[in-house]
């Protein structure tokens, strides 16, 4: 299983980034797709997430500023960031789950450096 994750980089604030997250190993059309941030001192965070079925979920810190949508033909989910604030400023992983007899399977990309300054 792999999730390779791409888009991160120095944006100065009020820019605008896409993070995208390349699935393999993985039937990608039934896992719910989150992405998560960990920034210095701080817990990780999850700032948006999809449903297998499409429903997208997000923080409070970034609702209206964050979209997260997904292809499930090019296995590959999205997070277009607007608006962007130095406190946005943290590594984001890409993370697909979904629920089995044991509980829940969890699978991560690598992280991915945001960093949001002048």
């Amino acid at each position: 299983v792999q999730l390779v994750v791409s888009g991160g980089g120095l944006v100065q604030p009020g820019g605008s980034l896409t993070l995208s997250c390349a699935a393999s190993g993985i039937i990608f059309s039934i896992n719910a797709m989150v992405w998560y941030r960990l920034a210095p001192g701080k817990h990780l965070e999850l700032v948006a997430g999809i449903s297998a079925g499409g429903s997208g979920n997000y923080a409070e810190s970034v609702k209206g500023r964050f979209s997260i949508s997904r292809d499930n033909d090019r296995n590959t989910v999205y997070m277009q960031m607007n608006s962007l604030k130095p406190e946005d400023t943290a590594v984001y992983y890409c993370n697909a789950n979904r629920a089995v007899t044991e509980g829940r399977r969890d699978y991560w990309g690598q992280g991915t450096q945001v960093t949001v300054s002048s």
